[in-house]
Parts: C-alpha cells; structure tokens; sequence
C-alpha cells in the first residue's frame, strides 16, 4: 500500500470527524516519516491483547529513585513534554502524558487498534523494503478473547500484521506447553521466538533460540530475544517448573560475540527487562547497538545513548497497549552503524484506515463472545484508569470489590501496569472489567495476616520497585492497598520504606491478624472466585459508580522528583 493508496482508502473509509482533505493532510504530515539509512526496524510491545482501539492513560507518578531520578523513563506529565521540547496540547502531549486526559482524550479519540495498526505497519514497510517488525512480548494476555482462545486471537492476528521476531513474558502464563506448541507450530517458517535468557532446569540447554541473524537489503543483522527474566518470581513457577530465567548477562555477551562472528554488522537485543534494567545492561555488555526494551511500559519518544566499552547503546521502551510503534532507522556502513533516526509513532486510529483483513480477524475471533462481552455492569462517573507507582482509579474499584463483596476491611491488588481506561459518562462492560483482570490465575483469596506479615509483604513490594539496582527489581508497580493506610519513602533502605501502617486510624498491631482479601495467588493449588466475577458483582450492585477516592499512600522524600506530578 503505497501513500496514495493508503489517503485514498482513508477517504473511502471516513464517515466522521475531520473534514476528509483536512484529515488527509493531518494524516500525511503525522505520519510522514522519510526513509533513512539502509536497515529498518519496526517495534511493538506490551499490546496486552488489545485488538481494538482503546483509551490508555499514562501516569501521573513513575518515581526514578537514586541515579535514576529526573532521567528517562521516570519523567511524567509537564516534565516530560519539557525534555522532550513537545508541546502542550497536542496530539503527541495527549499520548505521551496524563495531562488534560479526559478531554484530550475526547478530542483526539482513542489509540491503537490492530487494524489500524496493520495499515501503518504496511506502509512503513513499503516506504522502507526489507524492514523487520520486532514484537517485544505481553502479546497473548490482557483481554477475554485471548484468555478465552488461550492467546490464540493474538497469535494470528500476529501473523497477519508480519510480525518477524517475538520474545515474551506474560505468554509464559499460558503454560510451557501451549507456548512450545506455538513456537513449533503456528510459528514455524513464520515467526522467530527468541529468548537467550530461558534453559531447561536439568542441563541447561536452551529453550528457544537465542538469535536469528536476517540479512537487509545486503546488511546481515543480528537480533537476540531476551524474554522477562523474573517470570517465575513476578507469575506463577509452576508454569514454567521445568525452566530456568534470569538476566543470564555473561550468556549474552557470549551470544552477542557470537553474532558478530558470523558477520552480523548490527547486534539488536529485543528485551522484556524493562527499562531500567535495559539501561544497566547497555552499560555493562558490549557490541549491542541498540536495545528495543518493553515490560514497563514506558513511552519513550527517543533513545537513551548509553557509553560502554564497545561503544554506545542506544535504549528505548515503545509504550504499551498497542498505542505506539517504534521505528528504528540505521545507517550501517563499514560493518558498523554510522547513524541512526527513530520516532515513536502514536497509532490514532481515528487518523488511520482499518486494514481489511486485520478488521475481519478481529470481526471474527469477538463474533462468538460480543453478547458476553457487551454487558453493561455499570456507569462510571469519573475517570477509569490503571498506571502508576501507586493506586490508580481501576485498582482502586478492584480493591472497594474486595472488600465489599468478601467482607473484609484490608484489600491487596498486584501492581499490574495493564487494563484500558475509561472516560466519564462511559459504561463499564463485562469486556472492560475483564480488561483489568485477565490472568489465568484468577482466584480471589482471603487469609489472616498480622501487621508484622503485612509489614513484610509490603517492604518486600517496594524494594522490587523502588531498589536502587535495577536488576534487583522483579516485579511491576506497588501492591495496591485497599482499606488501610500507611507511609512510604520509597529512597529509604530495604526493610525501612514503610512506616505508620493504620487502619481506621488506629496503627496495626505487629502481633494482630487481620482478614485480607487478594487475588492472582502465585502459590500452586490456590483456589477461589475469579476477580472478574467478585468485580462485576460489586458494579451491578452500585450501577453508578461515582468518582474513585484513591487510598494513596503518604510519600516521604519525593518533592521535586520529576517522576510525580
């Protein structure tokens, strides 16, 4: 699909909105993106499943703690656009930041959107001949239909957009099974997964590939996969019992060395480390040129160029939920990159045509559940959304569902950064609620826990997130905390972040037991309601649900980070 066909098909396809030639010409000039160098590489990550367009908000708090405060990715809202020098206002502020959500939101539509993704994806591959698309993982979970198919809705509409090369990580909560079943099957001759980081248990041998090495436009480019290396830590071990995961950093720098041996003249880590970790790896392992990073969901408008002793790194995240697609161009001359662009592209579907074949997939793979997926369960008053170091308005329905429904006055929720957002004056559906909780494992759980075990549990959370080594951060956001409060410096030494935990205003006892509801139990044979039923019974019984009053813990230490608003 060349730039005329691709304006004309979004003229036959326009039924509102802008005016055609003026959305025609917004389109073209937002999307024109000329070709450079002589290797090109298109990068996704993190979907979570999202096959339709969606509302996505950023966050208001990514906290950098240490070396890291105030540097890409914990920068949020004002400060961001400032050190990017992007306006406010805009089209790139709205998918960038949290800023002005609501409105913008209205204003510039939703984001995303596989179809529309697909359209964009073809044309920058016309405009670039032999270009890769790189897909990072957190692919096959964050929705019904992929819960339901066990990722399959995901795995062809993979194949359909021309996905190249994949590693992953929530992919692993499928089983070990289903995901070798994929790669030996649906995959084969179509798609490489890689992941250098993944060996059996008993001797050590790998389980994927570690890399591929493509070739160009005559270039020989190797890519090596890095899938999420806490996955028995963050998601269930029993998954994956029979696997060993890690940074594993020597083996990499063996199989970096051993691309370049045979003739790779560009080394790509495609990562789910998150970007923290990714920053530290560039530092530390020579002879990558560039690492294309997912898991923590960060929008990165450009490249960190990280020094080590081979050289320099360039480190980016390209966001979540579908919403962006990062293209990477490189000039290698010599044997060795000479230059480089990227942008991080928004995919605003209201701009882009549907591609038809991606939209009858997706038409398709819905048809059997819409009747389920269409209840209506309630109407949200105020903004709906989940992202952030701490509560946000979705974790904070969760956790108000906990408590109501198994009737107890402590709730915990875990710190996953995936579900859509909602506007106010929206109805919250049974596909939206399932948006927010989508696991295979599910289960609600209530136990008795004393204040010095939740004191525990809590420290142990905030050092995964807020550890000053990055590669000592295992998890996602903060455990969100439902019914009590308490005190947190997150720049404080393990074991001394948490402080002045009350509940009704009285401090927690250490001695004490207290009944606390939680789901997404790691622990093999937990059993329980799902999280979507406990959630959905809370919504049909408030039918209004008005604006959520986050229970957000007391910050100590944080004034002036530019990772707050």
């Amino acid at each position: 699909m060349d730039r005329r066909e691709f304006l004309e098909t979004l003229a036959i396809a326009a039924a509102a909105g802008l005016p055609l030639a003026s959305r025609a010409a917004e389109l073209d000039k937002f999307y024109e993106l000329p070709r450079f160098g002589n290797v090109g590489l298109l990068h996704m990550t993190d979907c979570h499943a999202q096959l339709l367009p969606v509302y996505f908000r950023e966050p208001n708090v990514n906290l950098g703690i240490g070396s890291a405060a105030g540097k890409p990715p914990h920068l949020v809202g004002e400060q961001f656009l400032r050190h990017y020098g992007l306006k406010a206002g805009n089209r790139e502020a709205h998918a960038f930041t949290h800023l002005d959500f609501a409105t913008a939101a209205a204003t510039y539509g939703k984001i995303g959107g596989f179809a529309h993704l697909a359209t964009l994806v073809k044309r920058l591959k016309q405009d670039r001949p032999g270009s890769l698309l790189l897909d990072g993982g957190d692919t096959w979970q964050g929705s019904a239909t992929s819960l339901w198919t066990k990722g399959q809705d995901m795995i062809d509409a993979a194949k359909l957009l021309g996905v190249d090369v994949m590693t992953g990580h929530w992919e692993f909560t499928y089983g070990a099974d289903r995901v070798k079943h994929v790669v030996e099957n649906d995959f084969k001759g179509k798609v490489d997964f890689l992941a250098q980081n993944v060996s059996t248990a008993d001797f050590n041998d790998p389980v994927f590939k570690p890399y591929v090495i493509r070739e160009i436009n005559g270039i020989a480019v190797g890519i090596i996969g890095q899938a999420f290396p806490y996955t028995p830590i963050a998601n269930p071990r029993y998954f994956v019992a029979d696997w060993t995961f890690g940074i594993k950093e020597e083996e990499l720098q063996k199989n970096v060395d051993a691309v370049r041996e045979k003739g790779a003249q560009a080394v790509i880590l495609l990562s789910h480390n998150g970007m923290d970790v990714d920053l530290k790896l560039a530092s530390r392992v020579r002879g990558i040129d560039a690492i294309l990073g997912g898991h923590t969901h960060d929008g990165v408008p450009q490249p960190v160029e990280v020094k080590n002793a081979g050289g320099i790194t360039l480190v980016t995240n390209a966001g979540s939920n579908g919403k962006f697609l990062g293209v990477l161009d490189l000039d290698v001359r010599n044997g060795k990159v000479e230059g480089y662009k990227y942008r991080l592209l928004p995919v605003f579907s209201n701009l882009i045509p549907a591609d038809d074949a991606m939209a009858a997939h997706i038409k398709a793979v819905r048809a059997p559940h819409e009747k389920k997926l269409a209840e209506k369960v309630a109407i949200t008053e105020g903004l709906l959304y989940r992202r952030g170091n701490f509560n946000g308005t979705v974790d904070q329905v969760i956790l108000d569902a906990l408590m109501a429904v198994k009737n107890v006055e402590i709730a915990f929720s875990p710190g996953f950064r995936w579900g859509t957002s909602l506007l106010p004056g929206q109805a919250v559906t049974m596909e939206h609620v399932m948006d927010w909780t989508a696991i295979t494992y599910p289960y609600v759980t209530v136990s008795e826990l004393t204040g010095e075990m939740i004191k525990t549990i809590l420290e142990d959370v905030c050092d995964n997130l807020f550890n000053r080594d990055p590669y000592y951060q295992q998890g996602g956001d903060m455990v969100r905390v439902g019914g009590m409060t308490y005190t947190c410096e997150p720049g404080a030494g393990m074991g001394k972040r948490i402080t002045d935990m009350r509940l009704a205003g009285k401090p927690l006892e250490a001695g004490k037991l207290y009944k606390v509801a939680g789901w997404a139990p790691v622990a093999e044979g937990a059993k329980g309601d799902p999280i979507w039923d406990v959630t959905a019974k809370y919504l049909r019984d408030k039918k209004t649900l008005a604006p959520a009053k986050l229970n957000l813990p007391k910050l100590i230490g944080t004034e002036g980070n530019a990772g707050i608003a």
